[in-house]
């Protein structure tokens, strides 16, 4: 009898909650049920998949096993470790986490700031999704955590922004008082400082609370840049934090998904040889702070790459090889002589950016099928 997912709500990524709950499953000892709980805690909406949880049994042969909550109508008995096994074999399933509808105040176009600035709300938004991060322990490891058991002098959470950033007196964060370069540099640091802690435990001695553990940032940066890039898109920013390259987790412009996915396989696939020169040429193309000459030197370091290639090239397209290079010669992108055009619109160095990047990745593939 399959389990029954139509209760639950998925608030992270599928791929995400798979990771973390696959890595959960080869955990030996007790623990791991704790473990699991936290991170259904975190990964579902609302306390019905824990409450279900709870409710099973942890061993084969316990005699005192419950009917496995959400599986239907016939009675079996099921542990802990199956239920939990095939919620996470089955994530793509679940469905997601929706925000609720529009309320009669935003029906009405009242649901904004009182300035009516959409950069304002979603500088509070940021906020508050920090805000959620911080509930949860994934500052503890930079920041530390309080313990009535432990009074040792806590970080100063605003200097270390600060040596980060240049900028003082940050936190706790103040949205109000944000300028552009602010929030964005805010957004970029604390991408760098989230971890998620996979193992809690509640201090009930004083109420001293939930006290966080077993630190990773690598599963905490990804649900951080999927939160975060879904606020900047529902704000209508043109960028988002990268989430592979030289340039990780900081803004970039946004492109469309066949262009995101050329420059994904070209990070992914290139050899080692022109791994660097292809990385930090997309580094510079792609940044926020992309100026025309930054552009010009990603170009560069992709011609170089496709000059070291010449041969190849001219093997597969013949003697049309030459119209790969006859414009950038034309142009003062590379060599910079008197008799090139210096005049032209910004426009043609995305053109010739995206077209010199596709046939790197072209290249690649020949390569790779040669070699295969």
């Amino acid at each position: 009898m399959s389990l029954d997912l139509s209760n639950y709500e998925l608030l992270w990524p599928p791929a995400l909650f798979v990771s973390e709950g696959e890595r959960l499953l080869k955990t030996a000892g007790s623990s791991w049920e704790e473990r699991a709980e936290w991170l259904m805690t975190e990964a579902l909406s609302g306390s019905t998949a824990v409450a279900d949880f709870g409710e099973l049994s942890g061993h084969n042969d316990d005699p005192w096993a419950t009917t496995a909550p959400g599986w239907g109508s016939r009675s079996v008995v099921v542990t802990k470790h199956d239920w939990f096994s095939e919620l996470i074999s089955r994530a793509a399933e679940i469905r997601p986490a929706a925000a609720p509808r529009p309320y009669w105040p935003q029906r009405q176009g009242r649901g904004i700031s009182v300035d009516g600035s959409t950069a304002r709300d979603a500088r509070r938004d940021f906020a508050r999704i920090i805000g959620g991060f911080e509930d949860n322990g994934y500052l503890v490891e930079h920041f530390g955590e309080e313990c009535i058991d432990d009074p040792n002098d806590m970080p100063d959470c605003s200097a270390l922004i600060e040596r980060r950033l240049g900028i003082p007196d940050l936190w706790p964060l103040a949205p109000e008082t944000w300028d552009e370069d602010t929030f964005y540099g805010l957004i970029e640091v604390l991408h760098d400082l989230v971890s998620r802690p996979r193992m809690r435990r509640f201090h009930p001695y004083g109420s001293c609370g939930w006290h966080h553990s077993e630190f990773h940032n690598g599963p905490a940066r990804i649900l951080y840049r999927t939160k975060v890039n879904e606020l900047l898109r529902t704000a209508g920013t043109d960028y988002e934090l990268a989430a592979e390259g030289e340039d990780l987790g900081r803004l970039i412009a946004i492109t469309d998904d066949v262009r995101s996915a050329l420059v994904h396989h070209t990070l992914n696939d290139s050899p080692p040889d022109i791994t660097a020169d292809v990385r930090h040429a997309i580094a510079l193309f792609r940044s926020r702070e992309a100026s025309p000459e930054s552009k010009r030197s990603a170009i560069f370091n992709l011609g170089r790459v496709l000059e070291e290639r010449r041969a190849l090239i001219k093997e597969q397209l013949g003697k049309d090889e030459g119209a790969l290079f006859e414009i950038a010669n034309r142009f003062d992108l590379r060599h910079r002589r008197a008799d090139q055009r210096a005049e032209y619109d910004e426009a043609f160095l995305d053109w010739i950016f995206w077209w010199y990047l596709g046939t790197v990745e072209l290249t690649n593939r020949l390569i790779a099928s040669r070699n295969s």
